[in-house]
């Protein structure tokens, strides 16, 4: 379970400390298989099209889009109107590019939602209609149909060559997914680690009573369908996926330079060190040499051996240290060698 905590400054910058649990102990509840992996093949897919949003309010493109009008053209020839493209002169049609994502098991006849995004030099997609426009997929083939009418809304700060038509696509063709009489199953981590993917092993063997699970690798494990669940592959799938374990990951500090935030593992300790930064004086010693642990000065701080990153934050914090002294002086101990854990500043 995660743990957040937020410290503010007293002067003007708000500086807040999220405390997550970054590295989890044992003792931790877990995390949801499913949450943490995914099964190999059972995956969204991106089908994107080209097609035209007319009945625009003159926020059209202008003559300079020629692949516009040659469009339009194409489309009124194919409806049985013949038109030449050059005698075309309207602003109330926009070129646009569909994208969309097409979700695993998708059922011919189900809808999904669509992304348009202008081509030519459109000034709003506002009030428009999209034409009939197939979705292909990557290997060419038909997979939806969109059309429809778009609705961005009335807050005038809106990016307008960008909109959204809720169940805008009808899917025409399933993307194939064949679970059934699987003897084997390969479970790919979202964020690769060795002991994650051990413990899931672990946790999957004990519940189901034999090796099944092996790893692969730091982001796969392989697992064996027990005999019995061969002819009913998604109650295997179900139960392992709710299965819980303990995920592990490095310990890792996030600084955001600008507004101070800090995110961090909750007991990350920092080693004994001495740092000076302009007129802020940090100092971690043993408890013997300590006489007093906290907040000593205007602009020294004194903690005893043993103290976490965040009794420092907060520590600085209460002396009104800025985002950019946070940063110098964690990098400062990063580069000593007193804070073990990967700093990464944004």
């Amino acid at each position: 379970m995660r743990t957040n905590k937020t410290f503010t400054t007293t002067n003007r910058l708000l500086i807040a400390l999220l405390l997550t649990m970054i590295g989890l102990t044992t003792e931790a509840s877990g995390a949801r298989i499913k949450d943490l992996a995914s099964i190999k093949g059972v995956r969204s897919n991106q089908i994107i099209g080209y097609g035209l949003v007319v009945g625009l309010d003159g926020t059209g493109d202008g003559n300079k889009a020629g692949f516009t009008t040659q469009t339009l053209a194409n489309l009124m020839e194919h409806m049985g109107v013949q038109v030449n493209s050059k005698n075309i002169a309207v602003k109330n049609v926009a070129s646009v590019m569909i994208t969309a994502q097409l979700p695993p098991f998708a059922k011919t006849g189900q809808t999904i939602d669509i992304t348009l995004s202008s081509m030519g030099d459109s000034t709003s997609l506002k009030g428009g209609t999209l034409v009939a426009t197939p979705l292909k997929g990557l290997d060419g083939k038909i997979y939806a149909m969109a059309q429809g009418q778009i609705s961005i809304g009335t807050d005038t700060t809106q990016h307008l060559t960008v909109a959204r038509i809720p169940n805008g696509a009808t899917v025409e063709q399933e993307v194939p997914v064949d679970l059934t009489s699987k003897e084997s199953l390969a479970v790919s981590l979202n964020k690769p680690d060795f002991t994650t993917v051990t413990r899931m092993a672990t946790a999957i063997n004990t519940f189901f009573g034999d090796n099944f699970a092996a790893a692969q690798d730091g982001a796969t494990l392989n697992v064996a369908v027990p005999e019995k669940y061969r002819a009913n592959t998604i109650s295997f799938i179900a139960s392992l996926e709710n299965l819980e374990i303990a995920p592990d990951t490095r310990a890792k500090v996030i600084l955001n330079e600008r507004n101070g935030t800090v995110v961090m593992g909750e007991n990350i300790t920092i080693n004994r060190l001495a740092i000076s930064h302009g007129g802020l004086s940090l100092q971690i010693t043993p408890e013997s040499m300590a006489s007093t642990d906290g907040v000593q000065g205007d602009r020294v701080v004194t903690l005893k051996q043993g103290a976490t990153l965040g009794d420092v934050v907060r520590a600085l914090n209460a002396i009104g240290a800025t985002p950019k002294d946070l940063s110098a002086i964690f990098q400062s101990m990063k580069a000593s060698g007193a804070l073990q854990a990967e700093l990464e500043i944004i």
